[in-house]
């Protein structure tokens, strides 16, 4: 069962799959807008309690925008990353087409239970 993230803690951050043109109208990227403080426009990184990783331009951009967050996680041990499923909703990949991007995560980012049992097959 996939964990529903509804509220943060003031130290927490809720990383969601975006596209290019930063449009967040649908899905996790739509609730980021609406409750987590992702600016319309802005498809990457940090955005109040959001990050946004492009999910939508293909699997090699997706994969650069991924160590990038998981960079940025590692600079940010004070701070808390729940995952969705990031590109595994509206940009159609599986679980096991792009955990992989997330291996070596650092023990402050919450992978989506998906995403651990792909890592931990491996």
């Amino acid at each position: 069962m996939a964990m529903r993230i509804e509220q943060l803690r003031p130290d927490e951050v809720f990383v969601f799959g975006s596209n290019a043109s930063g449009a967040h109208g649908g899905g996790a990227a739509r609730f980021a807008y609406e409750r987590f403080g992702a600016v319309w426009g802005r498809s990457e990184g940090l955005q109040g309690q959001s990050y946004g990783i492009d999910t939508m331009s293909g699997l090699e951009v997706f994969a650069e925008q991924a160590a990038r967050f998981v960079d940025f996680a590692r600079e940010h041990p004070e701070l808390r990353f729940l995952m969705t499923e990031v590109g595994c909703g509206i940009a159609g990949y599986t679980p096991e087409q792009v955990a992989r991007f997330f291996a070596g995560v650092p023990e402050n980012v919450v992978l989506p239970e998906s995403f651990g049992r792909v890592l931990e097959a491996d």
